[in-house]
């Protein structure tokens, strides 16, 4: 059985989905699974840690962690993982986990396979997937040495299992012992849209420079309301001012893996399908028949978007309400 560490996320209160997918597949293997939890108030989500198969949760509190910075955040972790002497440290791939592993890795000696699609639990080892060539292949990492193996998990690969309320975990109180910090976080200015992110939405609907103007994603985003999902944007639609950077999907924006992904008006340039090809179920909506999303895609409509859309929002509706 191993001792397996898992890097809590939370933000404004609130558990990262992808928290629990990591909880639970250590729990479920098996493992004795551990989670961190770093913030300013947030003792309180340590019993929902617990609910997902979290044995034991270390809780540091500290008002220079209540917006995250990597400097703050290893600092206690480090020293944690030193003591504890975790085999494996697992993480989500999200723009926390990008920052906030490698230094871990760093400071620890040790390696680390990041955005990693598949995961494997043997003995007190992990195997692991990531792609590679834009998507085009997947490699399987082989970890060496005795330290930690550590790795970052692609939200939505693993799964979310349900919460059992008869589960607990045992919360350990940290005392953090922060050095001087040579930087910190003075205001976290939030965008304006109530939908989910990219990365942790089961459903996304994207659009791309099809859709020639910022006013006509109106289109996508009632069907994004009535679906629950958030709205995605490729990088030409992006570079043209249709969307924020913060919507981009691809290469070069975020990476998605939804159950369900719609692309709308987009051809499929290999920095987009770099970002979403893992996605559960594809559907394309392109005038172009020849366009190479319809390659990867698993259904696909040849057609307007300006007519098909507002189509399959009615037909979404009359679903929802039967």
């Amino acid at each position: 059985m191993a001792k397996v560490f898992i890097i809590a996320e939370q933000r404004d209160g609130r558990l990262k989905k992808s928290t629990f997918e990591l909880i639970g597949a250590a729990s479920s293997a098996g493992h004795e699974t551990h989670a961190v939890l770093l913030g300013e108030g947030v003792s309180g989500l340590a019993t929902e840690l617990g609910h997902y198969g979290a044995k034991t949760v270390h809780v540091a509190e500290h008002s220079a962690l209540k917006y995250y910075t990597s400097e703050a955040y290893s600092q206690v972790i480090v020293p944690l993982v030193k003591s504890i002497s975790p085999h494996i440290i697992l993480g989500s791939h999200s723009p926390t986990g990008r920052d906030l592993m490698p230094r871990i890795a760093a400071q620890l000696e040790t390696g680390l396979a990041s955005d990693c699609t598949q995961l494997r639990f043997e003995g007190n080892q992990i195997q692991v997937r990531r792609p590679v060539y834009a998507g085009k292949a997947t490699v399987e990492v082989e970890f060496l040495g005795n330290g930690p193996k550590l790795a970052t998990i692609r939200p939505n690969a693993l799964g979310i299992p349900k919460p059992n309320t008869g589960l607990s975990a045992t919360v350990v109180q940290i005392s953090p012992h922060l050095g001087t910090l040579r930087t910190r976080v003075l205001d976290v200015v939030k965008g304006s849209s109530g939908r989910p992110d990219v990365t942790e939405a089961s459903i996304v609907v994207s659009g791309g420079r099809s859709l020639k103007s910022a006013e006509n994603f109106k289109i996508l985003e009632d069907l994004a309301d009535v679906l629950g999902a958030a709205v995605g944007a490729s990088r030409a639609a992006v570079d043209a001012g249709f969307r924020p950077h913060r919507d981009q999907v691809g290469q070069t924006g975020k990476v998605v893996s939804p159950s369900l992904y719609l692309a709308c008006g987009i051809s499929g340039a290999i920095q987009h399908l770099a970002g979403m090809r893992t996605s559960k179920v594809i559907v394309a909506i392109n005038t172009d028949p020849e366009a190479p999303i319809f390659e990867l895609a698993d259904y696909g409509i040849v057609g307007d978007l300006f007519t098909l859309v507002p189509l399959l929002q009615e037909e979404f509706k009359k679903v929802k309400e039967n």
